[in-house]
């Protein structure tokens, strides 16, 4: 901590002036049921372009400025798109200083900017990785994001992350489950399972963990329910019947 001194006419002491640092603003970026930004706490609006620029910076980090400039401006000539770029992180940073990080070249979001969908990358990729037998405390954050990425925007550039955000949740899910199976926390293991068929009710593994759990508990009958369900859905949306490992499962508890 620096501090300087000054003296005064009629002493001999030093009067000193100690100078602390200022803290940067805490700045939180959320992406996930819809586009919020954050200021120590205080709800900011941005327009849309500007949400735009920011939540590209968010999903792909560090990028150059003719990149961006292209996604956000495809039809507009080059130096066109550049100038709507240099406005876009001016209008920006005079209503959050320092979210966006710019250097001739390339932006980013500032190095300590939060983001949600970060933090839930994190903690599912940690969770997904793990080879203990129970699951981590703190995963529960991350399967509680039940709302899709920007569900309001119909962004071309938008669509791959979703989805790749969509099925890390749905196999995080089942990955609870079988964990919690595991330790026999049968209801919460159930209720894991059963959010990831509700995301999806076409997605046969999802069905699959539920039987399994019903199997460990000892309840055939709530295992066949949970085969009927499956294969109920399967033939009205698909015109398919379960798989064979989904079949062999239950036809395994009904002793063949």
């Amino acid at each position: 901590m620096a501090a300087t001194g000054t003296f005064s006419d009629d002493a001999s002491e030093p009067s000193l002036r100690i100078f602390l640092p200022t803290a940067a603003p805490a700045m939180t970026v959320t992406l996930l049921g819809g586009f919020g930004l954050e200021v120590d706490g205080r709800a900011v609006e941005l327009t849309l372009t500007t949400q735009r620029l920011v939540a590209l910076l968010a999903l792909g980090g560090r990028s150059s400025r003719s990149k961006l400039a292209g996604v956000l401006w495809p039809d507009a000539p080059e130096k066109r798109a550049a100038a709507c770029l240099r406005s876009g992180i001016w209008r920006v940073n005079r209503e959050a200083d320092g979210l966006i990080d710019a250097n001739r070249f390339t932006l980013d979001l500032g190095a300590d900017v939060a983001v949600d969908v970060r933090t839930f990358v994190r903690l599912a990729t940690d969770q997904l990785r793990s080879t203990s037998s129970t699951p981590a405390r703190d995963v529960t954050g991350a399967i509680g994001h039940s709302e899709d990425l920007l569900p309001d925007w119909d962004d071309e550039w938008i669509l791959a992350d979703r989805e790749r955000l969509r099925q890390l949740r749905l196999h995080l899910l089942e990955e609870q489950a079988e964990r919690l199976t595991r330790t026999r926390s049968y209801a919460l293991a159930l209720d894991a399972a059963l959010a990831a068929v509700a995301a999806d009710p076409l997605r046969e593994s999802a069905h699959r963990a539920i039987m399994r759990i019903h199997l460990a508990e000892g309840n055939a009958s709530e295992a066949r329910r949970a085969y009927q369900t499956c294969r109920a859905r399967l033939l009205k949306d698909l015109g398919v019947e379960p798989s064979e490992i989904t079949t062999r499962m239950v036809r395994a508890a009904a002793g063949g």
